[in-house]
């Protein structure tokens, strides 16, 4: 059964029945636990929904929505002042970036690239983490520049003044709490409120279309998580851009999706051939793209998720870890048989974020397989292995994390209390990854309605 728009709401995920995906895309997978491994039950973990094999795909690369904006698709910006929302990774199969693209081809397509939008890290992608993007005048092209992270997440009437049309091109990783797509998501909804017409370049999700992780609960909302999609999604920003519309936005944005070419989502393994442009500064390579929806889950503890190395969110560690505290925990990851990832011990002096200029013990974190991989359910692990043998590991707010009423960092992240909940009531990982089955399976049939490929 394939679910109809507007089943989502305001109060979260509708009810839905069975779920269905599209067979000539996707091969079944099971939303149960997964079936007991030698291991014992600690090792079950459920599989992500419509994880599929992958293999090299042949032929010319895919070719991304700048590609056929600039190809074949400018009539969509004729006569219009635009503006454009993007970051580094806003650029063709060739590395050619989207403005200077746009500013080479006005007078071919009749229009005038009027302004620049900047999410989180900026416009030009230098920006650290968390840290406030201002407003700027850009040096080479002239154009404004305006933040739209910081104290204004959501343009302005003054912002937009001397813009017909909005277009969104930025690389998305395919979690929840990456806050690119939030971006979208607010000016998606300025757009339709300022009657300014919206485009979205369409560009591979780097984890394929797997779903997996609780979905939102709203009264956790943030701006590393606004609306209810899972912790990963498995859309494509053109995908959560239609069900954004469909779904959550009182007013719908006049939009239209500039699809790619050639894109299937079961090659992501491959990267389908397209070069790899960092989305922000700690997820430097497709490897961390990869294991960023589970792995990010340690920024909600006291322990570092590898800022300030070369290995971020593939390695983590503390000066307390000692080395055979730090095989001890390789030694029960790895019992646990996990499926495409293996654990080991691995020493590092983080120069930024957490620990900073401390030698520091821990585990590098090295996908065997990335379509057998599980990212959340691997996340909610090691946040339990920490727990289980680690002493001094606390959730990062300390004794401000104690209650069910307290919202700490790892609400956020996860998007549901139930997680941090179970796990200080040492509640099994497998228990934990079992009980956001249901609603991973209704957000998956209700999805199916706004794919593209």
């Amino acid at each position: 059964m394939k679910a109809g728009p507007g089943q989502l709401g305001a109060g979260g995920l509708a009810v839905a029945g069975i779920l269905s995906l599209a067979a000539s895309s996707l091969a079944a997978s099971s939303l149960a636990a997964a079936p007991l491994q030698a291991g014992g039950p600690e090792t079950a973990v459920a599989a992500p929904v419509a994880m599929t094999r992958g293999t090299t795909p042949s032929g010319p690369p895919v070719q991304v929505g700048l590609d056929r904006l600039v190809d074949s698709r400018l009539d969509l910006l004729d006569g219009k002042r635009v503006g454009l929302i993007t970051n580094p990774t806003g650029v063709t199969g060739d590395l050619e970036h989207g403005i200077d693209l746009l500013l080479a081809h006005e007078a071919e397509g009749g229009y005038e690239l009027t302004a620049l939008y900047g999410p989180e890290h900026g416009v030009r992608g230098g920006v650290p983490a968390g840290a406030y993007v201002e407003s700027y005048t850009d040096e080479r092209t002239g154009l404004p520049v305006y933040s739209l992270y910081g104290p204004t997440q959501k343009p302005t009437v003054a912002m937009l003044a001397h813009v017909d049309v909005l277009v969104f091109d930025i690389q998305d990783i395919g979690a929840r709490f990456y806050t690119y797509i939030w971006t979208m998501y607010y000016t998606m909804q300025a757009a339709a409120e300022n009657d300014i017409e919206y485009i979205v370049l369409d560009r591979p999700n780097p984890l394929g279309e797997r779903m997996d992780g609780p979905a939102l609960d709203p009264a956790l909302s943030s701006f590393v998580g606004l609306r209810e999609i899972p912790q990963q999604h498995g859309l494509t920003v053109g995908e959560l851009a239609r069900l954004f519309n469909g779904e959550f936005l009182a007013e719908p944005a006049d939009l239209e999706v500039v699809q790619m070419r050639g894109y299937q989502a079961r090659f992501f393994e491959n990267g389908w051939n397209l070069p790899w442009v960092l989305p922000s500064p700690n997820i430097p390579t497709q490897e961390t793209a990869w294991v960023y929806p589970g792995l990010g889950l340690i920024e909600s503890v006291n322990v570092s998720e590898g800022r300030g190395t070369t290995k971020p969110f593939q390695w983590f560690g503390a000066p307390w870890i000692d080395e055979q505290e730090a095989y001890a925990l390789a030694e029960d990851l790895n019992a646990r048989s996990l499926p495409g990832v293996t654990f080991r011990p691995m020493f590092a002096t983080p120069s930024a974020s957490k620990h900073a200029g401390r030698f520091s013990g821990g585990l590098e974190v090295h996908v065997t397989d990335p379509v057998a991989f599980a990212p959340v359910p691997t996340g909610v692990h090691v946040l339990d292995a920490l727990f289980t043998h680690i002493e001094e590991v606390d959730w990062r707010e300390g004794a401000g994390c104690r209650t069910e009423a307290q919202v700490c960092w790892i609400d956020r992240l996860s998007g549901d209390k139930d997680v941090r909940l179970q796990l200080d009531a040492g509640v099994a990982p497998e228990m934990i990854v079992a009980g956001w089955q249901g609603d991973l399976e209704a957000f998956a049939a209700i999805a199916e309605a706004y794919r593209l490929y």
